[in-house]
C-alpha cells in the first residue's frame, strides 16, 4: 500500500468524489464494491447519511404549558331564613365562615324541624332565645332543656362575629369558650347596643336583616319566673333561595 500514495481530495463539478486510485492497486473487494451499479450503491450512501429517525423529531420544549384553574363559582344566591311568629315575622341570613352552623341550621328549617317551637327564654334589653323540640310538648317545665341524646356541633369562634343588635347565635350548655353548641337551640340579640361580653364565648353565624322590632316585641311579652312567656311565641320556618341583590 506504501505505492499507492497519499489520498488526496480531488474537486470535480457536482460535488466531492473519492480521488483516483489505480486499478490494479484495489483489492478484488475493493474493485467489486467500486465498480459495482449505481443503482446499488446509492441506497447504501443514502442510507449512510440518513437522520436518525429519533433526531428528526423536534426536541420538546422545556417551558412548562401554564394550565388555567377554573375559580370555584361564587353563587349569587344566598338563603334566607324567615321566622313567622305572632308578633310579626323576622328574617335572617347566615354566614359562609362558620359552614357547620349554617348547614345544620337550614337542615332543620327546611325540614320543618322548628315549626311549632317556640321562643321559650325571653329577656328585655338582652335577648331571645328558642329551638328546642321540647318546647313543642304540653310541659312547660322542660323548655330549653333539649333531649337526652341530642347531639352537638362544634364551635365556631374563629372568623370572630360580633353580637350585635340581631345577631343570630348558638346556645349551649355552661362551660368555658369553645363548648360544643346546642344542635338546634339558638338566640337572637335584643340589646340594642350589642351583647359584646359574650363575644369568643358563643358562636355567632348569621344577622337579622329585616324584624329587629319583631325581635323587640317579643322580648317584652309578660313572662314567668323562669322568663318563659306565659303566652307561647310559637314559631314556623321556611328558607327561600333569593339573589344577594334583593337581599
Amino acid at each position: 500500500m506504501k505505492n499507492l500514495g497519499r489520498i488526496r481530495k480531488t474537486r470535480r463539478r457536482g460535488g466531492y468524489f473519492c480521488p483516483s486510485l489505480p486499478v490494479g492497486a484495489l483489492s478484488p473487494r475493493m474493485k467489486s464494491f467500486l465498480f459495482r451499479p449505481l443503482s446499488l450503491v446509492l441506497p447504501v450512501v443514502a442510507l449512510a447519511f440518513a437522520t436518525p429517525a429519533h433526531a428528526q423529531q423536534p426536541a420538546e420544549s422545556s417551558a412548562k404549558v401554564k394550565i388555567k384553574e377554573k375559580k370555584p363559582k361564587v353563587s349569587s344566591k344566598d338563603e334566607v331564613v324567615t321566622i313567622t311568629t305572632s308578633q310579626g315575622v323576622i328574617r335572617l341570613v347566615l354566614f359562609d365562615d362558620t359552614p357547620l352552623h349554617k348547614k345544620n341550621f337550614l337542615e332543620k328549617a327546611k325540614s320543618g324541624f322548628y315549626n311549632g317551637t317556640t321562643f321559650h327564654r325571653v329577656i328585655d334589653n338582652f335577648m331571645i332565645q328558642g329551638g328546642d323540640a321540647n318546647s313543642k310538648d304540653s310541659d312547660p317545665t322542660n323548655d330549653g332543656m333539649g333531649k337526652d341524646n341530642d347531639p352537638t356541633i362544634p364551635a365556631e369562634l374563629g372568623p370572630g362575629h360580633r353580637h350585635e343588635y340581631g345577631a343570630l347565635a348558638a346556645a349551649r350548655q355552661g362551660g368555658p369558650a369553645g363548648t360544643p353548641s346546642s344542635y338546634s337551640q339558638f338566640y337572637l340579640v335584643e340589646n340594642h347596643s350589642g351583647t359584646y361580653f359574650l363575644d369568643g364565648a358563643y358562636t355567632v353565624y348569621g344577622q337579622t336583616i329585616q324584624g329587629l322590632d319583631v325581635i323587640d316585641k317579643i322580648a317584652k311579652v309578660a313572662k314567668d319566673s323562669r322568663d318563659r312567656p306565659t303566652t307561647d311565641v310559637k314559631m314556623t320556618m321556611k328558607v327561600e333561595r333569593l339573589k344577594k341583590k334583593k337581599i
